[in-house]
């Protein structure tokens, strides 16, 4: 183990990361599964932002938001995932101190930067549908920016939380991280000093920026269903609801996998689960993101054969 001597303690200065498996066979075959889950990731929200900027009919608030909820996509598992796969085919993965601290504090950004966007696009749905005739007013170029920003100041904000308390935190023994990452919950586990006020600066970041967007997402969702109700013509209905049902499926997946993990007593679940679920929420989701959109929405699939077809044809 890597120490410095700080008084009678040793302080650890960096930590051994188990991975999720000890198995050599199941560890060769998470490397693929995982490699090809992450190609399909990067080039997935890359083939989106492309899409998104270079038709100009998707050139509206909602895809807006779309292109940075791929960014943030791309983060998160460009953040995670080459140390994953490096876990598998090494005997040994070790990450520095302050590398810990700064993928758990790129971590935190990401997620808390893709619950504002969720949140955004939430309330985009709303104005479109519950007043239309004023979108182009409540959802101008100056409004999304300002939302976006809120986005990024919350994700920084919420990442300076989580970076400042693991920092402060002492590690003066064991630094094997039963983890494939370095999660807070498991870091915790290992620090000799007191964690009750990290723990509950960090509980209370992740959590009010939770019940935050998700109080925004559901009044937003709440004024579109009683709006779709009071709608006379069933296509009319169907059309309003059909623009909804990719970004419903997308928050549905991110905020499970998010309440599971930092909002359900750790009684309620043992570390393999938790493993389990990260992979998903860290992994799974920013690659299942592209196709929600892609394949549930047909201004993206329209835009996708104009573009074959151009080239096709060009």
């Amino acid at each position: 183990m890597d120490s410095r001597v700080n008084g009678n303690d040793t302080a650890v200065t960096e930590f051994v990361l188990l991975g999720l498996t000890d198995d050599p066979v199941f560890r060769l075959i998470l490397f693929v599964i995982i490699l090809c889950i992450y190609l399909v990731t990067i080039f997935g929200n890359l083939g989106t932002i492309i899409l998104i900027r270079t038709s100009s009919q998707l050139h509206h608030p909602m895809y807006f938001f779309l292109t940075h909820l791929a960014l943030a996509d791309i983060g998160s598992t460009c953040n995670v995932t080459p140390n994953m796969l490096v876990n598998f085919l090494a005997e040994r993965n070790t990450i520095s101190y302050l590398g810990c601290g700064l993928q758990l504090g790129a971590a935190a950004f990401f997620g808390a930067s893709e619950c504002f966007l969720l949140a955004a696009m939430a309330y985009d749905r709303f104005v479109a549908i519950c007043n239309p005739l004023l979108y182009s007013v409540k959802m101008s170029t100056q409004v999304c920016v300002q939302l976006l920003l809120v986005a990024y100041v919350g994700g920084f904000l919420n990442a300076c939380s989580f970076t400042v308390c693991v920092f402060s935190l002492a590690f003066c023994g064991p630094n094997v991280v039963n983890h494939f990452f370095c999660d807070f919950a498991p870091l915790v586990e290992l620090s000799c000093s007191d964690t009750s006020v990290p723990t509950g600066m960090t509980s209370f970041s992740a959590g009010s920026l939770i019940v935050a967007t998700v109080i925004v997402i559901a009044v937003s969702y709440t004024y579109i269903l009683i709006t779709i109700l009071k709608m006379n013509s069933t296509e009319g209905s169907y059309k309003a609801f059909s623009t909804c049902t990719s970004h419903l499926t997308a928050v549905t997946l991110f905020y499970g996998t998010v309440t599971f993990i930092y909002v359900m007593p750790e009684s309620n679940y043992s570390t393999d689960q938790n493993k389990v679920v990260s992979v998903f929420y860290t992994v799974v989701i920013p690659m299942l993101n592209p196709l929600i959109y892609s394949l549930r929405n047909k201004e993206i699939k329209g835009a996708v054969k104009r573009q074959l077809s151009r080239k096709i044809f060009s």
